[in-house]
């Protein structure tokens, strides 16, 4: 038993300090070697837990994603609410994310311009496709139906994850320069967050 929980323990250090080294300098540039390393232990021992850095990717991703993505889908679909409350809602739960991951943005793009592929088809290999098609197909119904006005998915898409995202890719930037005397990053994107929601409103609500 306390053997079980031990290598649980270490599969959990091991998806952690992996997390780290793939955002911090991304895909390519991180080694199975490197990842024993910080978790300090030898390379055979990783391959006990994880037999390729492909593998090692698609946890610590899916670990990412299958935590953010339901509840994104839970939020989006629940048509019975206004579209600020289901924005905010979204807002809310990829902040508690980034909050934690900080880089995971710049890590998205930089992974994104490197090789897209990999990251499509890492998610699906974590058979994620059915949950973005429900999130599209039911704001596209919303639409359709008049309860949304009609714009196309796409750049719904980029309004969005324009708006939400650049605060974090800018992060440093943000603290140099945009950050008034004795304000946190928190609480300029506290400040921000309802400039996000208006402009989803505009984009989406029906005059």
């Amino acid at each position: 038993m306390t053997e079980s929980v031990s290598n649980e323990n270490l599969e959990t250090k091991i998806i952690e300090i992996a997390k780290q080294q793939f955002i911090e300098n991304g895909f390519a540039e991180t080694s199975m070697s490197d990842i024993a390393a910080k978790v300090g232990i030898n390379r055979p021992g990783l391959h006990y837990y994880f037999r390729t850095k492909e593998r090692m990717f698609q946890a610590v991703f899916g670990e990412i994603v299958l935590f953010l993505l339901p509840k994104i889908q839970d939020i989006v679909l629940q048509k019975d609410k206004p579209v600020t409350e289901r924005v905010g809602g979204v807002i809310d739960a990829y902040f508690e994310v980034f909050s934690e991951n900080p880089r995971l943005p710049l890590f998205v793009m930089r992974e994104s311009n490197r090789d897209v592929n990999h990251l499509i088809n890492t998610l699906a290999d974590l058979r994620l496709e059915r949950n973005f098609l429900e999130i599209a197909r039911s704001l596209q119904d919303e639409m359709d139906s008049g309860r949304l006005k009609p714009v196309p998915l796409r750049f719904v898409f980029f309004t969005f994850y324009s708006l939400l995202i650049m605060p974090f890719v800018m992060k440093d930037l943000c603290a140099s320069l945009f950050l008034e005397k004795g304000e946190s990053f928190e609480e300029m994107f506290a400040r921000w967050k309802p400039y996000i929601v208006m402009q989803m409103d505009n984009l989406l609500r029906v005059d």
